[in-house]
Formats: structure tokens, sequence, C-alpha cells
């Protein structure tokens, strides 16, 4: 599915501008989902809601349920269903397909934070999937801009912002890489760098890293216009990380749910492939904010 943030993208001959969806569809939307989600987790069976998650979030989510299931085949004996209260939806007006809105509720797990579910659909008879899933201090959900009728306007044109929605991928990838000054210093960003360096040679061991962009289909950003003229924007990232033992020494041993999700034999390498979203708060001008990050394993390979 096409989510570009960087412009109005007419599909399908639609150019009207409407609500994503209405109330009773972004009720029903999360339902659905928080139904499937606890049903997958108690019986550790992807089957289950994969037909309801997508982009990186269906990724992590699918490859947690692969590794859980491998080594806990009869299921989740400490499953404790999840349950959303006080749900709030941000729903945007835009023309075309795909459409999406933001489902945020306090839950059960996770103390005082906002679960933060962003719901994608690209055709009127597919179901709406979750694309991201986040937990935000509830200091750090925004206030949004809406419109007469309170319907939220996506970060498509208007202003300019610090960085545009369609390139913080990108623009986060070359920053671990290479630094930058487009991303204020914190624990995502400076600290990763800085964590990255002392990691990168150990005694027999070497690690290496790799970052590429997730920006297109599935894997697209998505944004809504804060009260303040900024954006709230979600992106999503692919990272690897390489583990090389020199010889006659061994890699270190791996929990039981990276085992499940590695092929190969580990001999001299293992090559971990991460998927990770991210929420940022991007102002007009000046750097953007890392509100959240939560990379998960989704494969890893031995040699």
């Amino acid at each position: 599915m096409s989510l570009a943030l960087s412009g109005c993208v007419v599909v399908h001959g639609e150019r009207e501008i409407l609500p994503t969806a209405t109330p009773e569809e972004a009720r029903g939307a999360l339902r659905e989902f928080t139904d499937a989600y606890n049903a997958a987790d108690k019986a550790y069976d992807r089957s289950l809601d994969e037909d309801l998650v997508t982009g990186a979030f269906g990724d992590m989510d699918g490859a947690r349920l692969k590794a859980r299931n491998a080594n806990h085949p009869e299921g989740n004996s400490r499953h404790e269903p999840l349950q959303l209260t006080d749900a709030r939806y941000t729903i945007p007006a835009k023309a075309g397909w795909p459409r999406w809105f933001l489902a945020d509720a306090a839950a059960n797990k996770g103390g005082d934070a906002r679960w933060m579910v962003v719901f994608v659909k690209e055709h009127k008879k597919e179901p709406w999937q979750a694309a991201y899933l986040t937990l935000l201090d509830p200091d750090d959900v925004p206030e949004f801009r809406k419109d007469e009728d309170g319907h939220a306007e996506p970060a498509l044109g208007g202003a300019p912002l610090a960085v545009s929605p369609s390139a913080l991928s990108k623009e986060y990838t070359a920053y671990l890489g290479q630094g930058g000054d487009a991303f204020a210093e914190g624990p995502h960003t400076s600290v990763v760098r800085e964590q990255r360096k002392k990691n990168e040679k150990r005694p027999g061991l070497v690690r290496q890293f790799q970052d590429e962009p997730l920006s297109r289909g599935d894997y697209a950003p998505l944004g809504l216009r804060t009260a303040d003229g900024g954006a709230l924007v979600f992106f999503a990232t692919k990272h690897f990380e390489k583990l090389t033992a020199a010889p006659g020494t061994e890699i270190p041993v791996q929990n039981a749910d990276v085992r499940a999700l590695t092929t190969g034999e580990i001999e001299q390498t293992l090559t971990m492939e991460y998927v990770s979203q991210q929420a940022v708060r991007v102002p007009r001008t000046g750097k953007v904010v890392f509100l959240s990050r939560v990379p998960g394993l989704v494969a890893a390979r031995g040699e």
C-alpha cells in the first residue's frame, strides 16, 4: 500500500476529502484487533491475528509469536488478556486510499502509558490493520490540529516541517551511521551511537551494524499535524547486527527466542535482523524529538 506523506496522493480516482473512518468503524477496528491480539498471544499462534496486522508492527508481532510457539508449543501459560479502555480516536480527513487513523487508549499493561495504535486500510473490502503500535507517556501525546468537524490533518503538504515525514526513515538510518544534527540528543539517538562505538570491538568479538530505511508500502510513515504546527509521525527502520568471533572463541550464547528465529549453524558469525518502529515529534523548525523507539528481532542467520 502507498501511504506517502510527501503530497496528496489520489488513488482509484477519488478526489473528495473525506474522513478516513467513522467513529463506529474505528471502535470496531480496535475491538477486533484487541480480540485477535489476545487470541494469538494466548495460543502463540500468529495465524490468529496476521490478517489484522501489517508493516513494522506486523513483522515484529509475527516474529515474536513464531519464536514463542517454537519454545512453547503448548501456548502461553502466563497469558493475561490486554484490556484497552478510555480509547480516543484521531481520524484525519483526506482524499483517496489508503485510509488510516490513530487510536490511543489506557491499558491494564504498561502502567500509565497510552497505547498508540495506527490502523490502515488500503481497500474498502479489506480489514483495518494495525501498522504501528507503541506506548507513550500521557504527557507526550500531543494536541492535534482539527477542523471544525473534529477531523485531524494529515502531515501532508501545508507548512513545511523540519524534516519531511517521508524522509525520516532515511534521515535516521543515516544519522545512526554518520551522525548529524536533525535529531535531538537522547536515548534513541546520541546514546545509541555511543553504545555502538563501545560495543564494536571487544576481546575476541567484533560487532558490525548496518541500518536501512523502510518507507514504502506497508512501512510508509504516517503523521498527524499537531496544534503547535508540527507533527506526530510514526515511521519504521530496519537494522542488522553482525557478531563475528575470533578464531578459537565462540559467539555469546543467545536466548531461546533468538535461537528459534535463527537459520544455519552459529559457528563464527551471527547476523541478527531487527525491525524498529519509532514515534517522533517533528517541529516546523528545530530538531526532531524521539518519543518512543521499539525494535524487535525478526530473523537471524548463523554461519
